[in-house]
């Protein structure tokens, strides 16, 4: 199954969990208590709240099995989606970058402990310090977020650029996440198909610009 399809396959389950809630009334009132309630202590807390938000939004980048959807109705529910969006979209960017460091300085002995190896062995001769920024960032736009940064670190691609092109494909993903959150809170269906939607569609046109590029010789280390 390809990275691409795994990234659209994830985000088609999200959506279809929104739409299950936002069908049942009781389960979507359930929800809403429950994010009262923890709306309430982040309120007591804010700084410890929202560095709790960007340290998990962070592992969420960088670990397939933890997911930021586990935080962001509680980050747009006390933030409002501006706030929530500088939080999740600074703890991916932190993620990653962590990410990156690590592919950098450890190598693959420790993707291969994480259980990214294989993954990276697909695409990491495609990606040198001579990788072009558009390349970049079709990578960025394309895989899963717990691959791209150690595939980059290994690839010793200049850090800076890496972290640009991170930050550029991470924005309109965040935005299209943070408004999904607000739909699901507000039980707006239209806006939660509407972003749903967004999503699936960047992610499968970026997975299918990815391969063409690739396809044409176009990330060929020299």
């Amino acid at each position: 199954l390809s990275l691409g399809w795994r990234r659209m396959m994830f985000a088609a389950l999200v959506v279809g969990l929104i739409a299950l809630l936002l069908s049942s009334p009781s389960l979507h009132a359930g929800l809403v208590r429950g994010l009262g309630r923890l709306e309430a202590v982040a309120a007591g807390h804010p700084a410890l709240a929202a560095l709790l938000i960007v340290l998990f939004s962070g592992l969420a980048a960088d670990l397939a099995f933890l997911s930021s959807w586990l935080v962001v109705p509680l980050a747009v529910a006390t933030w409002g989606p501006s706030g929530a969006l500088i939080l999740v979209w600074g703890g991916w960017v932190l993620g990653g970058a962590a990410t990156y460091a690590i592919g950098r300085y450890f190598g693959p002995p420790v993707a291969r402990w994480l259980g990214v190896a294989p993954l990276l062995a697909r695409y990491e001769d495609q990606v040198s310090h001579r990788t072009p920024f558009v390349l970049a960032l079709l990578f960025q736009l394309a895989l899963p977020s717990e691959v791209r940064g150690y595939l980059f670190g290994l690839g010793r691609y200049a850090f800076g650029r890496y972290l640009l092109s991170l930050a550029l494909a991470e924005l309109p993903f965040g935005i299209a996440t943070i408004y999904l959150g607000e739909g699901l809170i507000q039980r707006r269906a239209p806006l939660v198909l509407l972003m749903g939607a967004t999503l699936l569609i960047m992610t499968a046109w970026s997975a299918q610009a990815l391969h063409r590029r690739l396809a044409a010789g176009g990330g060929k280390k020299a």
